[in-house]
């Protein structure tokens, strides 16, 4: 995305000026030199030891959410088997406040009709799915997508199997740059209130929580061009972020 190509661009010319300059030490047949006077460490300073540490977090936020998902089966255990329509239709069905005729993402339901043989596919709001091992049972696990009309959200949900039964094990809202896999971390990618920053929001498997957790939450500077206000997404369905 253009708003990267300037921190691509700065990497270029890193490893052109250490290029340079390897080739100016490889034709250097000179004795040792000295790189200057070592900055001396400094310890950190704890600030404040007799605050009274808090007991509570300022803000409830949910880590981790999973839900059985009804209606949908797995056959033979194969997640590659399940049908992504009916995965996101069975969501539409058992959140009915966030999908029904008052609820936040409303017309999401009329646009998941063109999924279906015979709709529109270019109205669809459903992403292409992703199978690879997020959990780290070396079973393929499913990435879905989907945008969340009318707003300007976007819907990332993984699930995987454990029997039969086909498991949510993360389900977040935002405005969304984009979503990468790296490895088994699931990484999004939001635009920041400030031009030339994003955000980026990793989430990983925990296995005592047996769901997909918030592990990490960066504001990162990359480059300059203007990006949309981040503002807090409404929840999708109890836990969801």
């Amino acid at each position: 995305m253009p708003a990267r190509r300037p921190a691509r661009t700065a990497l270029a010319l890193t490893a052109v000026a250490l290029l340079s300059a390897t080739a100016t030490a490889c034709g250097d047949t000179g004795g040792l030199r000295g790189a200057g006077p070592t900055t001396t460490a400094v310890s950190p300073t704890r600030l404040w030891p007799d605050l009274r540490p808090a007991s509570s977090p300022a803000y409830p936020y949910d880590v981790a959410t999973r839900e059985t998902v009804k209606g949908v089966t797995v056959p033979g255990g194969d997640i590659r088997e399940v049908d992504p329509v009916k995965v996101v239709e069975a969501e539409l069905t058992a959140h009915p406040a966030d999908y029904g005729p008052k609820g936040t993402y409303h017309a999401t339901v009329d646009r998941m009709r063109q999924c279906r043989p015979g709709g529109e596919k270019d109205r669809c709001p459903l992403l292409e799915p992703y199978h690879r091992d997020l959990t780290g049972d070396g079973r393929a696990d499913l990435t879905l997508g989907f945008r969340l009309y009318p707003t300007n959200q976007t819907a990332v949900r993984v699930y995987t199997v454990e029997g039969r039964r086909l498991v949510r094990v993360l389900a977040d809202n935002d405005a969304l740059l984009g979503v990468e896999l790296a490895g088994r971390a699931l990484i999004e990618r939001s635009p920041a209130d400030t031009s030339g920053y994003e955000y980026r929001t990793t989430w990983v498997w925990d296995p005592d929580e047996r769901a997909m957790v918030f592990s990490r939450d960066e504001y990162l500077h990359v480059g300059d061009g203007p990006h949309g206000r981040r503002t807090p997404s409404p929840s999708a369905s109890p836990g969801a972020r």
